[in-house]
């Protein structure tokens, strides 16, 4: 079951990203759910885990390097389709 949350507190922070810089996640929600747990990974190696968590992720680090991810991943994908 704690899994299941994972996959859904992921989801929800990759969705949250790309609603606060305004792009889509490629992928629609597999893409918001790796979005979520790389933004995840990456937050609390630049910020720590601290702040309210849940289903494992300190949420603000979470939000703040999903957003990191979402535009990196949107800042390549308009890259390569202005390319072909």
């Amino acid at each position: 079951m704690g899994f299941l949350w994972a996959l859904i507190i992921g989801g929800i922070i990759g969705w949250l990203a790309g609603i606060i810089i305004g792009r889509d996640v490629p992928g629609g929600i597999i893409g918001n759910i790796i979005a979520g747990f790389v933004g995840a990974w990456l937050g609390s190696m630049l910020l720590g885990t601290w702040g309210p968590s849940a289903a494992g992720f300190a949420i603000v680090p979470a939000i703040i390097g999903a957003i990191i991810v979402v535009a990196i991943v949107s800042w390549i994908m308009g890259r390569t389709r202005k390319h072909t």
